[in-house]
């Protein structure tokens, strides 16, 4: 009876040993496998093919046009296109401040705000002082145009405007794709976190999930700034003063004009000669030898002629 009661013990206990660390690695195996891929994770991004900086697009403007299917391009989900637009524009008028208040204004009555203002006096190169101001407002983007013509309404003289367009649908889709994964990532790890026992998982799982959030917050951010940029547009304007962009006078003579002239004068100069040149080696020259060689050919036959006429003259003896 004691060896049976031995026998059994024996056997539960070899049992209890063999399952344990089976029930542990059961259990912690999910754990080191979620940290294995969390760590080849970071280590993508670390080596690049994570998050780049949040790229600057001062003064860009953004406009969403209907995204066409056959190009074969990532789209966002809403399946339009991103389009970053820049719009600048440079005037000359009478009282920069005015307008620069102008400016301001339009910007809430567009429903628009402003980003940056500046007003200052500038010395010429006679020395006298005038105002300058420069200006970058955002308006909705779909009242851009329309922004633009009415700041050009207003100025004296368009010294200078341009408009350019950026195409970032695949950054704002990659981004968007970027996120998706982050946030699914992030929920797997705050159940395991849930469920872990250990204060080392705890702290493991811990700083995971911080980094990751990091990231998501980072993205958001890069998407926000997408989102904004397509709902306004940004217009920057330099604003001068009329007297900023005439032309240098001393005494009521202009030596710029005086200048300006004198290189005309060479230029047509030079224009002149060139033409003559052309001339004399595309036309005159090849009209004159058409017209010499014949010339010359009957001038020969005549000389000869004549020579030939003397010669029988010289020969023919004189009557006794």
């Amino acid at each position: 009876m004691f060896k049976k009661i031995a026998f059994l013990l024996l056997v539960f206990t070899l049992f209890v040993t063999a399952c344990s660390p089976a029930a542990m690695a059961e259990v912690e195996a999910p754990m080191y496998a979620l940290e294995e891929s969390v760590s080849s994770e970071r280590a993508a991004y670390d080596t690049g093919a994570g998050f780049a900086a949040p790229q600057e697009f001062d003064g860009l403007t953004v406009d969403v046009v209907s995204d066409p299917a056959a190009d074969g391009e990532p789209t966002n989900p809403a399946g339009e296109r991103i389009v970053i637009k820049n719009a600048s524009l440079s005037i000359a008028v009478e009282n920069p401040a005015v307008n620069l208040d102008a400016v301001t204004a339009l910007a809430d009555e567009f429903g628009g705000f402003v980003v940056s203002s500046n007003l200052y006096n500038t010395t010429l190169a006679n020395g006298a002082e005038v105002p300058q101001a420069n200006i970058t407002i955002r308006v909705p983007a779909e009242r851009l145009d329309e922004a633009l013509t009415r700041i050009k309404s207003g100025a004296g003289e368009i010294l200078s405007e341009s408009i350019s367009g950026q195409d970032v649908t695949r950054e704002y889709t990659d981004l968007q794709s970027r996120l998706t994964n982050l946030q699914e990532a992030e929920t797997q790890l705050q159940a395991i976190m849930d469920d872990a026992n250990r204060t080392e998982d705890v702290i493991n799982v811990f700083n995971q999930l911080t980094y990751y959030r990091e990231q998501i917050e980072i993205v958001k951010g890069q998407i926000q700034y997408y989102e904004t940029s397509a709902a306004f547009s940004a217009i920057s304007v330099d604003i001068l003063a009329d007297a900023a962009v005439q032309p240098l006078t001393i005494g009521g003579w202009e030596p710029a004009g005086v200048a300006k002239d004198a290189i005309q004068a060479l230029i047509n100069t030079l224009q002149g000669l060139v033409d003559v040149t052309i001339w004399l080696a595309l036309y005159i020259l090849p009209v004159a030898l058409v017209l010499l060689i014949p010339l010359r050919l009957i001038w020969v036959a005549i000389k000869r002629w004549r020579k030939s006429r003397r010669t029988k003259v010289v020969e023919t003896p004189v009557a006794s």
